[in-house]
């Protein structure tokens, strides 16, 4: 099939343009590149330099996708909070520019959402009909581009898919962006840099590799809509993480403690029997085995 997938040169999207060309679908690539590399550009892709918050009408006029996976974003929850109208022109106004330049050629939208900042403090691994209450507002862009999914579909009779990912890690990932405590552990341990871990460390989260990412992707291409949680159902404290960072490092080394940041959720872990009974998906890789091939 054609393929576009906005944001393909960043950590996620990239993956996803490499699964996507190796099982021969013809792919193209939508990145204005804020975070994204052209190093990690899959050269059986076709490129499209493009900011997603300008009108992509004539860009897919050009392509006619039949699938576009919307991986683009601004995904850093600071950035967020001090910029929230910039937040907000490429997580509502971009995704409602992918929507509707999609409209004519009747291409599904998977976007890509998240659990951990729409979902806020946990008591047990959260469901897709709990509660929503974003505390940071990229949480709320997020969910506001869900909604636009969800009227679209209502509609317009599409059937476009909302992904709400637990925290993503793997290789390519940016330590600055939401949920990149592996990549910041992964990097300061091989630039041999101390790391601070802010709170008592006890604070957990549903860390999932972004190669079953991917395969979450790929099954939810030509479903019939919905909202499905990605993680892997199981919390690790941030404490055992830099533990095991460091065990798979080799490293010798201390994380220093900081007082906690305010707003950071103490629990936060995604309930996914919804993706493995409806998309037939289920996390495949242990955190331990993650880990080992994040820092390969």
């Amino acid at each position: 099939m054609r393929a576009a997938v906005t944001g393909g040169a960043g950590f996620i999207g990239s993956h996803v343009v490499d699964a996507l060309t190796a099982r021969g679908d013809e792919v193209h690539v939508v990145d204005n590149f804020a975070t994204g590399r052209r190093e990690n550009l899959n050269p059986s892709a076709t490129l499209h330099e493009h900011d997603i918050t300008e009108p992509l009408d004539s860009l897919f006029d050009e392509v006619r996708p039949e699938a576009i996976v919307h991986l683009a974003a601004q995904a850093d929850v600071g950035t967020s909070v001090e910029r929230p109208l910039f937040d907000a022109g490429v997580n509502v106004v971009g995704t409602v520019n992918v929507l509707e330049a999609a409209r004519p050629h009747g291409a599904q939208v998977v976007f890509s959402s998240t659990g951990g900042a729409i979902y806020g403090e946990c008591e047990r691994p959260a469901r897709e009909d709990d509660e929503r209450r974003p505390v940071s507002p990229y949480g709320t862009s997020k969910l506001a581009a869900e909604e636009y999914l969800a009227t679209w579909n209502r509609l317009h009779g599409t059937r476009h898919v909302a992904l709400r990912f637990a925290n993503v890690y793997g290789p390519r990932q940016l330590a600055k962006l939401e949920g990149g405590v592996v990549a910041i552990f992964t990097d300061r341990l091989r630039d041999g840099e101390g790391v601070t871990i802010f709170g008592d460390g006890e604070q957990t989260r549903d860390y999932v590799y972004v190669g079953d990412v991917v395969e979450a992707v790929l099954a939810a291409i030509g479903r019939e809509g919905g909202v499905f949680n990605v993680g892997t159902g199981t919390e690790t404290s941030v404490n055992e993480l830099f533990e095991q960072c460091r065990l798979v490092a080799g490293v010798e080394a201390e994380a220093e403690h900081a007082p906690a940041r305010p707003g950071d959720a103490l629990r936060s872990v995604l309930d996914v029997s919804r993706a493995e009974r409806e998309l037939d998906w289920r996390p495949q890789t242990p955190l331990a085995e993650g880990l080992r091939l994040t820092w390969g």
